[in-house]
């Protein structure tokens, strides 16, 4: 008899209802990043996750209830205050805060210049809630003139500084990134990540290189499900930015990716010829490509795509292994803004000798660290 294994596929965002309190932070009790980008794009396919039982939990155009789910399927709330990918993330692995991450308009001046100083980058540009996209178009000249790092917000709880790599070396960005994540740390600011954001000028046009994005996260303050996976002699495959979100925190081993078809590619040769006990797969291009730019057309084909590679996932498991598809908070692209939107999450939870059914809906993200817990232990 193999080994029983997990697989966890977070794609990012992918919210399928506001939360009670949403309207505390700022969202419409209407958001449902799911629903939503469905019905304005006239219905999605995704017969893999049809079949799991995706359209049971939700009235979702395009997607049909089953009588008979191959899976296990519902939603769960996430208990922690946040809307924010390492909220969530850590929710799921069994991590629930009680005190949200601080959101900005614009850094304080007493930061901004132990950045310029510790750095030695003589000034910095923008300070400002903005698109990536945009920000880099509107500062690319004057980056490219000067050298200094184009550093912004968003409605997120993140730090990001942008520079054409170019110009500034890739080596240079990231030592950026980690000089103000310790200022961050040493400080009250209470900003969970900082993201390098190299981009290149292509074709004319200032592009964003994702494969060299890294994110400097908050190490976690407490174990996680992960940690006692490693604690335990297991091991725990991080792939995308899961070993940022972490820190590396209970992380064996970790490959980073540029996209959700790397992501996918990666996950499927993972459970095919990798050894790990735990799997864990963030694709990320749902949020970041298609949630903030509001781009419902591209979010929905992003969700069809993923569907499609589960022809290839479904069939490669063993009997022993368990598939757990879910999210960690909602950016509908329905809605205003380009800010994360407070909602419950969707759940498959798939084996192939699973009792399939639905579970309702759970109070809490943590669901999975629990159902880790009895599947690996």
């Amino acid at each position: 008899m193999s080994k029983k294994r997990a697989i966890i596929i977070v794609i990012d965002s992918m919210g399928i209802g506001a939360l009670e309190d949403a309207e505390e932070y700022g969202d419409s009790l209407k958001c449902n990043t799911l629903c939503n980008l469905a019905r304005a794009n006239g219905g999605i396919e995704v017969p893999n996750m049809e079949a799991m039982g995706l359209g049971n939990i939700r009235k979702i155009t395009g997607v049909n209830r089953v009588k008979n789910p191959r899976a296990k399927y519902g939603a769960m709330k996430m208990k922690s205050k946040g809307k924010d990918t390492t909220t969530g993330h850590w929710e799921i692995a069994g991590l629930v805060l009680d005190k949200p991450f601080k959101t900005y308009k614009k850094f304080p001046d007493e930061l901004i210049s132990e950045f310029i100083r510790r750095t030695g980058c003589k000034n910095v540009l923008g300070n400002v809630p903005a698109s990536g996209t945009k920000i880099i178009e509107e500062f690319n000249a004057v980056h490219t003139r000067s050298k200094f790092p184009i550093v912004y917000t968003s409605a997120d709880s993140v730090f990001q500084i942008a520079a054409n790599i170019d110009v500034i070396k890739l080596e240079t960005l990231y030592r950026w990134c980690e000089i103000a994540r310790e200022i961050l740390d040493e400080g009250d600011y209470r900003v969970s990540r900082v993201i390098a954001r190299p981009y290149q000028v292509l074709g004319g046009k200032p592009t964003r290189i994702g494969k060299y994005r890294h994110d400097y996260s908050v190490k976690p303050p407490k174990d996680t499900i992960l940690n006692v996976i490693e604690q335990n002699g297991q091991s725990v495959y991080g792939i995308g930015k899961i070993h940022d979100i972490f820190v590396g925190s209970g992380i064996t081993k970790f490959t980073p990716t540029g996209s959700n078809a790397e992501g996918l590619n990666i996950t499927l040769d993972a459970i095919k010829n990798d050894n790990s006990d735990l799997i864990f797969t963030n694709l990320v291009d749902t949020d970041m490509l298609y949630g903030h730019r509001r781009d419902y057309k591209g979010y929905a084909k992003a969700i069809e795509e993923i569907d499609k590679a589960l022809n290839k996932i479904l069939p490669a498991m063993k009997d022993d292994d368990l598939l757990i598809i879910t999210a960690d908070h909602g950016c509908d692209p329905t809605y205003k803004g380009t800010d994360h939107t407070r909602e419950m999450v969707p759940i498959l939870i798939y084996n192939k000798r699973i009792k399939p059914g639905n579970i309702g809906v759970k109070d809490s993200f943590t669901y999975v660290s629990k159902i880790l817990k009895k599947w690996l232990f």
